[in-house]
């Protein structure tokens, strides 16, 4: 099957399904503008899923607004730096149940049924590439270089958008319902050690979540921090782009094995998670915290065929100092000197972090607020998640604040406590993506259920014109 025939079968698939059907959703009206029923904040695969579902659902008032330019949202080809995805190839996500939708249907209408089977893992720019390729065959609504500054609760129960960008003219957007698809980094902020930050000038490291121009540092030594799947990515990616040594420094006593992920997603936790109580939640998610996300053995083995590669166990890094060109890095082994430092620290997660919800961030309800963990697993990174709905959505901490949160959604890694992975990994987002569109499009119901209600009391057009004639 070519790609062009693939097309065809999408088109035929969901012309089956009744898809695109007229919207149920009953316009508003607003003195300021049009008012959208939803605004999808990120374009990347978590919101092009979302935005497939609303349509789905036969909710089409939408917008999908992303900063970065077409073609470019999500990490994929920014600073996602792994050769290959990590998640096995073989499971759905954003295809929602459609088989012409799935990527192996992209892949086998380019290389055929014996280049999947040949296929090992989901190259990185070829996921991309299906992404690209997703939004275009739905025709999803999304506005590029479309930045979120603000978010402004309005009466009505409508939320201004304060947005800049090249490619918008208006400012602020209305929306009756906000979902922020925000990705791994939309809950709060990447991580650097004020250790790192508060000693070294700003040139000589980089988070791995930035741009780094390795073309700088060719025939350069580098240090990586972190013992997780990315700092061995970016070691790997380092030494391929000509960084003559890559050395990865954990402060374990040795490399993570286990992938809580894999077991997950065989056990029934990552679709039945949302149903585990506040003290199962947080336990698991303790727990999955402490095993982090090891690297892939071919990401190992990429990255320990190179000549400068080096792991330093046991090394948590006490001291940073810059000197002439490069920095000092001290650990319990010993002082190494580097001509730059990429961080690989992961992040925060906290709403306050996120200066998009400043007006409303206090009336978030966290974690801490609403579950006291016993004294061997309470952790003030966990206790700062926000705490949310099954379905995704944003509550208070009081009554009062509640009605400032309507209608906000967070599809995000902030999910993670209260939902579980399906925000946050490919491999779930087969079923948290049905719970987010059935969450907020009850919500625009229930929102109208008066008036909903009282045309359906009213509704009188005949349907049935027989006549009976008596015989005989």
């Amino acid at each position: 099957m070519s790609l062009e025939a693939l097309n065809e079968r999408v088109k035929t698939d969901l012309s089956y399904l009744a898809y695109g059907g007229p919207n149920w959703v009953r316009p508003l009206n607003h003195p300021d503008g049009h008012v959208y029923d939803v605004v999808i904040v990120g374009g990347g695969q978590s919101g092009l899923g979302a935005a497939f579902g609303l349509l789905r659902e036969r909710v089409s008032n939408i917008l999908v607004i992303d900063e970065n330019s077409e073609g470019l949202e999500g990490p994929w080809e920014t600073y996602a730096r792994m050769v290959t995805l990590r998640t096995p190839k073989h499971l759905t996500s954003i295809d929602l149940g459609i088989p012409s939708l799935t990527f192996r249907s992209w892949w086998e209408a380019q290389v055929g049924l014996e280049g999947w089977e040949a296929l090992v893992k989901i190259p990185r720019g070829d996921w991309m590439n299906y992404l690209r390729w997703y939004r275009k065959i739905l025709n999803l609504p999304v506005i590029n270089e479309v930045k979120l500054k603000l978010i402004e609760p309005a009466e009505g129960g409508i939320h201004g958008l304060h947005v800049e960008g090249a490619g918008i003219s208006s400012s602020p957007l209305l929306a009756r319902k906000v979902i922020l698809a925000t990705g791994i980094q939309g809950g709060g902020e990447w991580h650097v050690p004020p250790l790192i930050a508060d000693n070294l000038p700003r040139h000589l490291y980089a988070h791995t979540s930035e741009a780094i121009d390795f073309e700088a540092l060719k025939g350069k030594k580098v240090a990586v921090l972190g013992g997780g799947a990315s700092a061995f990515d970016n070691a790997n990616f380092a030494l391929s782009e000509g960084v003559a040594e890559a050395h990865v420094f954990v402060r374990r006593k040795e490399i993570p094995r286990i992938n809580p992920i894999r077991q997950m997603e065989v056990s029934g936790m990552i679709e039945h998670f949302p149903a585990l109580s506040d003290a199962d939640k947080y336990a698991a998610i303790a727990h999955f915290f402490k095993h982090n996300q090891p690297p892939t053995n071919d990401t190992f083995e990429r990255a320990a065929s190179w000549p400068g590669f080096n792991v330093h166990l046991n090394a948590p890094w006490l001291d940073v100092e810059a000197i002439g060109e490069g920095a000092l890095v001290t650990t319990p082994q010993g002082t190494y000197h580097f001509d730059f430092l990429i961080i690989s620290t992961g992040l925060l997660t906290d709403p306050a972090l996120r200066p998009e919800l400043r007006l409303i961030e206090t009336h978030i309800a966290r974690w801490g607020d609403r579950y006291k963990a016993p004294e061997e697993l309470a952790n003030p990174v966990l206790d700062a998640h926000p705490y949310l709905s099954p379905g995704f959505a944003f509550l208070s901490r009081t009554e009062e604040g509640q009605k400032q949160l309507d209608g906000l959604f967070t599809f995000s890694y902030s999910a993670l406590i209260s939902c579980g992975i399906s925000a946050s990994a490919l491999s779930g987002m087969r079923y948290g993506i049905p719970k987010l569109v059935t969450t907020v499009t009850d919500q625009l119901f229930l929102d109208d259920r008066e008036e909903i209600l009282k045309n359906f009391f009213a509704y009188r057009d005949t349907e049935f014109i027989g006549e009976w004639t008596k015989r005989g």
